[in-house]
C-alpha cells in the first residue's frame, strides 16, 4: 500500500480543520445572532408594552364588561404603527381583551409564563405561543392611582430561527468558508515544505523508522552512551549508561549525575575530544566526550563509558599475545647468535670453550627464570619482563631487576592489564633512552602488594629536556614522531586514577629517574 506523503497529509488535515473552523464559527456566528436579536426585540417588546400598559383606556376598560371593545382597537392600531406580531391584553381572571385574531377574545390566556405578571412583576421571556416562538414583555397594568393592578400587557415578536437566518446570511458564510479554504490550503502548502526541509526531505514514517534504528543500534553497542544538549543536560541514555550510573529517569543535568567530579565541567569544551577515566559508584571507566556540532554550532556532547575492568581484560589478552610474540621473536634473534657462535668453536674443534658457553648461558638463563618465577606471581606481568629482558639483550641495554624485586599480588584498583601497561611503557621509554650509549643500563625495582605499588626505572640514557614535566601529556614526545606521546600518558590515568603519583628526576647525560608511588604515605625526596 502506497504511503500518503506529508504534503497530501497537511493539505487533507488543512482542509478538514479549515471547514471545521468555518463551520463552527457560522454556527457560533448565527448563535450570537440570534441572541442579540433577542435582546434587542425584548428590550423593544417591553418599551412598547409599558407605553401601553400607561394608556388611561386600558387602565380604565381592562377587566370590566364590554372593554375589548375598547381595548382591542388601540392594541390593533399600536401593533401595526409598531410593527410587532401581537399584543395581548388579559385582566386578574386571565380573559383576553385584545388579540390579532378577534376569535381568541374573551377567552383565557394559557401562555404558562404570565403567573409572575399577575404579581406585579415585568419582565421578558421566550415561549411558544400561538403564532410560534416569540420574545414576550409582560407588564402589569395598574389602576390611575396605582395601587391597584387591573390587569397584564402581553407584546409579542417573533424571533428568527436557525434556518431563517442561515438563509439570510449564507452568502456571508460561503464567502467566509471560500476565503478560509484558500488560505488554509494556501498555509498548508508552506508549512509542508518548511517541515520538509527541517526534517531533511525526510517523511515522518521514515523518521520514526530511523530513530529506532539508531537508538535500536544504541542500546546494542557494548558501551555506556550518554548524550547531552547545549545546556548539559542528559537526553539520551542506553542500557548500559543506566546500569553504570543506576539511573533510569528521564532527564537529569550531567552535574547531578555526575557530582563532584571532571565530566560535567569538561563536556563543556566544545572543540576537543577527551579521554580520561571517572570513578562512578566506585567503578572505574574509561571516559570518552566528543562535542557534537549542527551546522557548526555546538548542541551537545557524546559520552561514552567503558568498564575499565572489561578493557583491561581485552588489553591483557592482546598485550600477552604481544609480549610472547614480542619475547619469542627476541629470544630466537638471541640464540641464533648464540648457536653460530657455538658451532663457530666446535669448527675450530674447542669443544670445552663450546660446553662452557653452553652451561654458562644455561645457568644464567635458569637463575633468572627462577627468581621471577619465585617473585613475581601474576603471568603477565612476568611474561612482560622476560619478553623485555630478551628485547633488551637484542638492543645491547643490560636490564638488571633488582633482587628485592617482588609481586605478591596486585594491588587493589589495579589490574595485570594496568601493571602491564606502567611497567611496559617505563622500560620502553629507558631502553629508548639508552640506544645511542656504548654502555646502556636499565635497573628495575618493583614492589607490590594488594596495598601498595613501589615502581622505580632507572637508566644512564640522555636524560630530559626542560620540558620533562609534559612527558606524560597525551600527545607530546620528545622524538618528534607521529604516533608517540601516548603510553606515558596512558601510565599517568592509571596512577592518577588510583590516587598515585609520580615523580620524575633527570639529568642532561647522566639518565633518568622515575619512580611510580601508589598507595604509599612516603613524601617524595
Amino acid at each position: 500500500m502506497k504511503r500518503i506523503s506529508l504534503r497530501m497529509k497537511m493539505f487533507i488535515f488543512s482542509f478538514i480543520l479549515v471547514v471545521f473552523s468555518v463551520v463552527t464559527s457560522g454556527w457560533m456566528m448565527i448563535l450570537n445572532i440570534s441572541t442579540a436579536f433577542e435582546k434587542e426585540l425584548g428590550a423593544r417588546a417591553i418599551a412598547i408594552a409599558r407605553t401601553v400598559a400607561q394608556l388611561p383606556e386600558i387602565k380604565s376598560y381592562v377587566g370590566k364588561e364590554g372593554g375589548s371593545e375598547i381595548i382591542q382597537p388601540i392594541a390593533e392600531r399600536v401593533r401595526l404603527a409598531t410593527d410587532v406580531d401581537y399584543i395581548v391584553i388579559f385582566d386578574m381572571e386571565r380573559i383576553r381583551y385584545s388579540h390579532p385574531s378577534e376569535s381568541k377574545l374573551g377567552t383565557p390566556f394559557e401562555g404558562g409564563d404570565e403567573r409572575a405578571a399577575l404579581s406585579e412583576h415585568e419582565y421578558i421571556s421566550k415561549a411558544q405561543g400561538v403564532l410560534g416562538f416569540a420574545i414576550r414583555a409582560f407588564v402589569p397594568i395598574m389602576n390611575d392611582e396605582g395601587v391597584k393592578q387591573v390587569g397584564v400587557v402581553t407584546v409579542g415578536i417573533l424571533s428568527p430561527t436557525i434556518q431563517s437566518l442561515i438563509v439570510e446570511y449564507r452568502n456571508d458564510m460561503l464567502l467566509s468558508l471560500f476565503w478560509g479554504l484558500f488560505i488554509g490550503l494556501i498555509g498548508s502548502i508552506f508549512i509542508a515544505n518548511h517541515l520538509k526541509k527541517q526534517t531533511l526531505n525526510l517523511e515522518p514514517y521514515e523518521i520514526a523508522r530511523l530513530v529506532e534504528e539508531r537508538s535500536s543500534m544504541m542500546q546494542a553497542m557494548d558501551l555506556g552512551i550518554l548524550a547531552t544538549d547545549e545546556q548539559a543536560r542528559i537526553i539520551f541514555m542506553n542500557r548500559l549508561a543506566k546500569q553504570y550510573t543506576n539511573f533510569y529517569g528521564h532527564s537529569i543535568m550531567l552535574r547531578e549525575l555526575f557530582p563532584d567530579t571532571w565530566l560535567a565541567k569538561e563536556s563543556q569544551k566544545s572543540n576537543e575530544v577527551i579521554y580520561r577515566p571517572l570513578l562512578c559508584h566506585g567503578v572505574m571507566y574509561l571516559v570518552r566526550i566528543y562535542p557534537i556540532k549542527v551546522k557548526d554550532r555546538p548542541v551537545g556532547s557524546l559520552i561514552m563509558m567503558t568498564d575499565r575492568k572489561e578493557a583491561h581484560f581485552l588489553a591483557e589478552e592482546l598485550t600477552g599475545i604481544k609480549t610472547l610474540v614480542e619475547a619469542l621473536r627476541a629470544q630466537n634473534h638471541e640464540y641464533m647468535n648464540k648457536l653460530h657462535s657455538i658451532a663457530g668453536l666446535i669448527q675450530l674443534e674447542r669443544t670445552e670453550d663450546a660446553l662452557n658457553m653452553i652451561v654458562d648461558e644455561i645457568s644464567d638463563e635458569q637463575n633468572v627464570v627462577q627468581y621471577l618465577k619465585d617473585n613475581i606471581s601474576d603471568y603477565s606481568v612476568l611474561g612482560l619482563l622476560l619478553g623485555k629482558r630478551s628485547r633488551a639483550k637484542e638492543l645491547g641495554v643490560s636490564l638488571i631487576i633488582d633482587q628485592e624485586s617482588f609481586l605478591l599480588e596486585i594491588m587493589n584498583g589495579l589490574s595485570s592489564g594496568d601493571m602491564v601497561t606502567i611497567l611496559g611503557n617505563l622500560l620502553d621509554n629507558a631502553m629508548e633512552a639508552c640506544l645511542n650509549l656504548e654502555e646502556k643500563t636499565i635497573t628495575l625495582y618493583l614492589q607490590s602488594n594488594t596495598t601498595f605499588l613501589f615502581i622505580e626505572v632507572q637508566d644512564n640514557g640522555i636524560g630530559l629536556p626542560d620540558e620533562a614535566e609534559r612527558i606524560f601529556e597525551y600527545g607530546f614526545s620528545t622524538k618528534q614522531k607521529e604516533g608517540r606521546g601516548i603510553g606515558l600518558a596512558l601510565v599517568k590515568q592509571i596512577v592518577d586514577s588510583n590516587k598515585g603519583r609520580i615523580f620524575v628526576r633527570s639529568q642532561i647525560d647522566s639518565g633518568t629517574i622515575i619512580t611510580v608511588k601508589v598507595g604509599m604515605e612516603e613524601k617524595d625526596d
